[in-house]
């Protein structure tokens, strides 16, 4: 396996893809986010003291998704053609996270579905972290990728 994001002196460079195809492209990204069983039971019934944390967490996740190429160094900004965001309430303690991003270009899309579950988790977590100091953040994961030539899934 060879790293792509080196120059020949050894230094980091964005990669060219201007030889590439353009295809629909989609990646699903998945995240987990575990709370106590209270607060996930404030998070569902928006009594939590910041407010609705969900539509915070969806807004905030969408515009991670968005600006990915703004804070990952080597990843190209792409036009993304939609982004969705569905969140899963467990009463037992968990939110599960999952991101859609659909675009149509010369690379994929995961970088922006993972960097978008990622910020949704971390705005739950902002704004429940004063009601409940246990929670943690795992599991972030790609789970589809599709176009282009690498398509493949993952778990």
């Amino acid at each position: 396996m060879e790293f792509t994001h080196f120059n020949t002196q050894g230094h980091a460079k964005m990669v060219n893809v201007g030889e590439k195809q353009v295809t629909k492209r989609e990646a699903i990204a998945k995240g987990e986010i575990h709370l106590a069983k209270e607060t996930v039971s404030l998070v569902q019934s928006g009594g939590t003291p910041k407010g609705d944390v969900l539509s915070t967490a969806q807004i905030a996740g969408i515009m991670a998704a968005k600006n990915t190429s703004a804070i990952i160094p080597m990843c190209h900004n792409i036009m993304l053609e939609g982004v969705d965001i569905v969140f899963e309430l467990d009463p037992e303690g968990m939110i599960g996270i999952t991101c859609t991003v659909a675009t149509t270009g010369k690379t994929g899309a995961e970088m922006e579905a993972l960097t978008a579950v990622s910020v949704c988790a971390l705005t739950v977590y902002d704004m429940c972290k004063a009601v409940d100091k246990g929670m943690h953040i795992e599991n972030i994961r790609l789970v589809r990728k599709t176009g282009g030539k690498s398509d493949r899934e993952g778990k």
